[in-house]
């Protein structure tokens, strides 16, 4: 089918919302009929060929008292669904008094197999039904979706000496036009368009930094596609036509088996239908509703790619109530074993659920095989660098990079997406990394790379030309640093965070002098204060002669001679912390004795608070300073500053003369 076909037949289908709901529905509704309208149209057009025989062999099950017929009526349709009602959409039309209409209408749609009857409930299609019949345009539309001018069905149009009059429409070419109607009410309704569709240049770029590093490995068999945030599915499809692509250019025969979960009704219905209107029954099947964290669809299954633009800036607290809180959470995919901990927990704030769809991911790759697994995932700049050391966030950081599978992290132009202009971020993750890129990570600036939209679809007012997807692949291929490419190791984004101590003191006491036990007692009984009524020191003990440790709070004194150990009781108000990179040369102790001791020559490290932290500061890696102007350059403006001021001065002096 051609393009000018192709947008006829959605311009059509698009004017049909003005022509028959415009009286009856605001805009932002009209795809509340429209979009399950054209689910039903391309299957009752699908289903028309075999109906009698349908009907025939509904008959012959029911007559047997058959209780499970699904498989029966399904092979004998043809498709992956059926209907059973005695009806077709065209014996509907008909219909002149409007109740019989409902009802004949309502026995055609309770006709249809139970994948079916999932998409129509998601949709809440039967909701619809009270007002197209109320305001008599039941008929009306379902006229229109029968009109002669197009064919939505898979087989031609002839006239009466066997020329084609309208071409056949194949699945991928409906599903083509499926998802033209959605991005264009998408675009109706800016304020939903983020959570429901990312923008098409993202979900090519996703594609192809999932599969062209690894093109020309790619060999026949079965790969499975994975999105946990799946949305209307057009990540899924991306994926599966990219792979399909390369695999046909490296002569290979590839099986592409889609997976996804999705926890909005509307937005599931519509991923389903279009994989049921492109032909893909089977993958249709594969699509889950629900909450991937709280209800995770596929709990022991692995994947070779996967994808996501999942939420982000949106709470996940209904979900850990689900799962039983924070204290009784027990699912595997959050609290494991990591290092020497034995219940390592990666859960994020409630109010921020982002990171979580990564782990889960993270926790559904092939280890086995030879390209292991591949993940793409949208974030926000937050999952950069939010939580601080031992939080859930920070411990996924770890648990990634410690892991060696973050290979890289592409920072897009602001604006891209439709309901958001904030910077977002593509992670980039593997478990079977390149010899030559183990143990390193990759951090690309291509925010500056885009081409400005004529007409802002929302907050997106940019795109990704096929020339700024290219060069963004290129940089992860070639793997090289430049100004917009920078490689680091990975222990460059880690830390330890150390917890500086300072000691409480008793006021008057004598620098260098060993108290007895007893003055001891009575220091601490006496519970001295300043003139402000603050306790200066609470605990001071003997330790005996000892070496002194330099990083905690036991020091030697010296008083008469001999030499004694003392520790301090911290003084909470002069506590502090510092973050010790891992690559810190000479580890805690050198950057103690550089940063903190000439300073406070009386501080420690209380090791028993140390925590490791990961962070990752695109920020330090990529700012560019503004170059300064010269003092000349300065100098300039504020002497024609002076002689615009004087200028006016003047003016208004001689006004006041006349």
């Amino acid at each position: 089918m051609n393009y000018i076909q192709h947008g006829s037949i959605t311009n059509f289908i698009w004017g049909i919302a003005d022509d028959v709901l415009r009286d009856v529905y605001v805009r932002g509704k009209y795809r509340d009929v429209i979009l399950p309208m054209v689910v039903i149209r391309r299957l009752d057009a699908l289903l028309e060929p075999t109906k009698q025989a349908v009907l025939d062999m509904k008959k012959q099950l029911d007559k047997s008292k058959v209780a499970n017929q699904d498989a029966a009526l399904s092979q004998c349709a043809g498709q992956a669904f059926y209907n059973s009602s005695p009806f077709i959409l065209r014996d509907l039309k008909a219909r002149a008094k409007q109740q019989q209409l409902k009802s004949d209408f309502e026995t055609y749609l309770d006709g249809f197999s139970e994948n079916v009857q999932e998409i129509l409930s998601k949709f809440k299609f039967r909701n619809q039904i009270p007002t197209l019949i109320e305001s008599d345009i039941l008929g009306s539309l379902i006229e229109k979706f029968l009109d002669r001018s197009i064919n939505l069905s898979p087989d031609p149009v002839k006239d009466t000496n066997g020329n084609v009059v309208l071409p056949g429409l194949d699945n991928h070419s409906m599903g083509t036009i499926f998802e033209e109607l959605i991005r264009r009410f998408n675009e109706e309704n800016n304020e939903e368009a983020g959570e429901h569709f990312t923008p098409r240049d993202v979900v090519k770029l996703m594609a192809d930094l999932i599969f062209l590093p690894i093109a020309d490995q790619i060999e026949s068999g079965t790969y499975l596609v994975y999105d946990g945030a799946c949305g209307t599915g057009g990540m899924l499809t991306v994926a599966e036509e990219r792979l399909m692509e390369l695999a046909k250019q490296h002569k290979k025969k590839v099986s592409i088996h889609l997976y996804g979960q999705e926890s909005q009704p509307e937005t599931y219905a519509i991923c389903k239908a279009d994989l049921l209107l492109k032909g893909e029954g089977d993958e249709a099947m594969n699509m889950k509703f629900g909450s991937t964290l709280s209800s995770d669809g596929f709990p022991s299954q692995e994947f070779d790619f996967m994808l996501s633009n999942p939420p982000y800036g949106k709470s996940w607290k209904t979900d850990l109530e689900r799962m039983g809180g924070k204290a009784d959470m027990k699912d595997p995919r959050f609290i494991i074993q990591h290092g020497d901990d034995p219940e390592y927990k990666m859960l994020t704030r409630s109010s921020d659920g982002q990171l979580l769809f990564l782990v889960n991911k993270l926790s559904k790759m092939k280890n086995k095989s030879k390209l292991g697994s591949r993940i793409a995932q949208v974030h926000n700049g937050s999952s950069l660098f939010t939580g601080d050391a031992g939080g859930g966030e920070t411990n996924i950081r770890r648990w990634i990079i410690e892991n060696d599978w973050l290979e890289a992290i592409i920072a897009l132009p602001e604006n891209t997406f439709y309901n958001t202009g904030i910077a977002t971020y593509i992670w980039l993750l593997t478990n079977k990394k390149p010899a030559h890129k183990e143990g390193k990570v990759q951090l690309v600036d291509a925010s500056q790379w885009f081409d400005p939209l004529r007409k802002n679809l929302g907050k997106k007012n940019c795109q990704l030309s096929e020339n700024h997807i290219q060069d963004i692949c290129n940089l992860i291929t070639t793997f090289k640093e430049s100004e917009q490419s920078k490689i680091f190791p990975n222990e460059s984004f880690g830390y330890k965070k150390i917890v500086v101590e300072r000691p409480l003191r008793f006021k008057g006491i004598i620098p260098n002098k060993a108290y007895s036990t007893k003055e001891i007692k009575e220091l601490k009984a006496n519970n001295v204060s300043d003139e402000s009524g603050v306790p200066v020191i609470k605990k001071i003990h003997q330790k005996g002669k000892e070496a002194a440790n330099p990083l905690c709070g036991i020091y030697e004194v010296e008083s008469n001679g001999k030499k004694q150990l003392v520790e301090y009781e911290p003084d909470a108000d002069l506590r502090d912390t510092e973050q010790v990179s891992l690559l810190e040369e000479g580890g805690i102790e050198a950057f103690f004795k550089r940063e903190v001791l000439p300073y406070a020559s009386d501080a420690w490290v209380d090791e028993t608070k140390t925590q490791i932290g990961y962070e990752i500061s695109f920020t330090r890696y990529f700012y560019k300073p503004t170059k300064l102007r010269t003092l000349k350059e300065i100098q300039e403006d504020i002497f024609a500053l002076e002689e615009e001021a004087e200028g006016i001065l003047e003016d208004i002096v001689e006004e006041s003369k006349q």
